[in-house]
């Protein structure tokens, strides 16, 4: 299985994929791609903070818009993810990361077999209420940084209820790592996902 994982810049992306990474990993085979416009930034943080062995972690420098290369042009993606597969054999996941955009970003469904878009509380509580492909219509939302709320003057009752109303039924999650460094509710998701691929 194949989730992408996309946002505005500084949402918590890559912070979520290294909770992921640590969670899922004692449970499943798992591989990430990044992106990054011109670096390899992200990959080099997740290699960094040691949340899977490097060579699982593949990163593509996209030269362009972030969600060009997951939603137009997905060849770089794809020869990264089919890089992984080949090198890891049977793989039950694999992440991906797209560079930091707007609320607009969503991955084309012939890279990845599900989203999940991050927003978060810093950007304020009008976020969910602009709406957006990536906050409507993504498998799942996550509202990242409950924690920076009070810090920020975020109502997260309003916060909440406009995602819920915007997402007409789709999941949201309300998180921070700081309280979950895990992603309890986020990892669940994922296991559940994973656990509905047909073997």
């Amino acid at each position: 299985m194949r989730i992408g994982i996309g946002g505005p810049v500084g949402s918590g992306k890559t912070a979520l994929v290294a909770a992921l990474a640590r969670a899922l990993t004692p449970r499943l085979r798992l591989a990430v791609v990044t992106n990054d416009i011109y670096t390899t930034e992200d990959a080099d943080f997740l290699r960094r903070a040691g949340v899977l062995a490097p060579d699982r972690i593949e990163a593509v420098q996209t030269g362009c818009c972030p969600h060009t290369a997951i939603r137009d042009d997905i060849t770089a993606n794809l020869e990264a993810v089919e890089l992984l597969e080949e090198r890891f054999g049977d793989l039950d996941l694999v992440l991906v990361e797209s560079g930091g955009d707007n609320l607009t970003a969503v991955f084309s469904r012939g890279l990845v077999d599900r989203q999940i878009f991050v927003v978060d509380v810093a950007g304020g509580d009008k976020v969910p209420r602009k709406g957006g492909p990536g906050v409507t219509t993504a498998d799942l939302l996550v509202i990242n940084k409950e924690d920076l709320a009070p810090l920020v003057g975020a109502d997260m009752a309003v916060m909440t209820a406009d995602a819920h109303r915007v997402r007409q039924g789709r999941p949201v999650v309300v998180q921070s790592l700081v309280a979950d460094p895990g992603a309890t509710a986020v990892t669940g998701w994922v296991l559940a996902q994973v656990a509905a691929v047909p073997r």
